[in-house]
């Protein structure tokens, strides 16, 4: 059975406190599973969770500062050490191509795993399948940062009443499905689109283009709150958001459900990400993260 959910590895900005671990977010995605930030102690995370190096199939670096990327080194030498049998996709900022190398081959390891690297150095699609298509674009933070969004195909939702309108049934759904007309009956007379999901990973930015551009009428946005909106002034200047900040770019996308994350160890109340959150206007289904927790995707409309 296809699984689309976010699974919550860790939730800490900058520093990891008693209780959140530093950065770390799986999406599964069906078969696949999507690796965001990995940062020290996502190993560790991964077994907590159940999350096996063999889930594994894309790793994406937002950018290179530590609490997003120290765990890469542990994570690469353990899809190895576990020899997971298909090719590992590696994306991030080409710019830190130099701190990838280092992550990398950080001590001896024996290479047992086929790992693709796949640095990006402008907006745009980095990965398009059968399933989904994977773009980036660039963000505002003091190092050289870009988020992720993730687009299913539309496809086609047959609908009965009309099949059997035109008496098809049985092995003749299938066919027109994959002609797209049968005995003069053209597919769009008996289908309506059905729009595929969305799914976008924004970090450590102040607000920007990018920003909202990712968060587009996503079902899912994970993005980045660090600081709480008393605090603006400390988000501009190290290039974070706050709550409220966060709120507007799902509110002004249309977002389905938002999932606010990367808190700073300052605060100690998450219930008051949410209040401020919805102070900015947001009125779908949040979710204020924690470690370890599973999210599942909202299903299609």
């Amino acid at each position: 059975m296809s699984v689309r959910e976010l699974v919550v590895l860790g939730t800490a900005s900058q520093v990891p406190t008693r209780h959140r671990n530093h950065n770390g977010y799986l999406l599964r995605w069906d078969g696949e599973g999507l690796l965001f930030d990995p940062g020290e102690g996502t190993q560790r995370q991964m077994l907590r969770a159940g999350v096996a190096a063999h889930d594994l199939n894309r790793l994406c670096v937002t950018h290179f500062h530590g609490d997003h990327s120290l765990g890469l080194a542990g994570v690469i030498q353990r899809i190895n050490l576990d020899q997971v049998p298909h090719e590992v996709t590696a994306h991030y900022p080409a710019s830190g191509q130099r701190f990838f190398d280092r992550l990398r081959y950080a001590t001896a390891y024996r290479e047992t795993v086929r790992l693709t690297e796949s640095p990006m150095a402008q907006d745009g699609v980095i990965a398009a399948t059968r399933d989904y298509v994977l773009e980036t674009r660039r963000l505002s933070h003091p190092v050289e940062s870009f988020g992720y969004r993730l687009t299913e195909p539309d496809g086609r939702r047959m609908l009965p009443e009309r099949l059997a309108a035109h008496g098809i049934k049985g092995p003749d759904v299938g066919r027109i499905q994959r002609e797209g007309i049968l005995h003069g009956v053209a597919l769009e007379e008996v289908s309506e689109v059905r729009r595929g999901q969305r799914f976008a990973f924004v970090m450590d930015t102040r607000l920007c283009e990018g920003a909202f551009a990712l968060a587009e009428g996503c079902d899912m946005l994970v993005i980045e709150s660090t600081f709480l909106d008393e605090d603006e002034q400390l988000a501009v200047d190290h290039g974070h958001l706050t709550a409220g900040q966060a709120a507007r770019v799902a509110r002004e996308g249309g977002v389905r459900h938002l999932v606010l994350t990367h808190f700073s160890q300052r605060y100690s109340e998450p219930e008051e990400f949410e209040r401020q959150a919805r102070a900015a206007g947001y009125e779908g289904e949040l979710t204020v993260a924690y470690d370890l927790m599973r999210v599942p995707v909202p299903k299609r409309r």
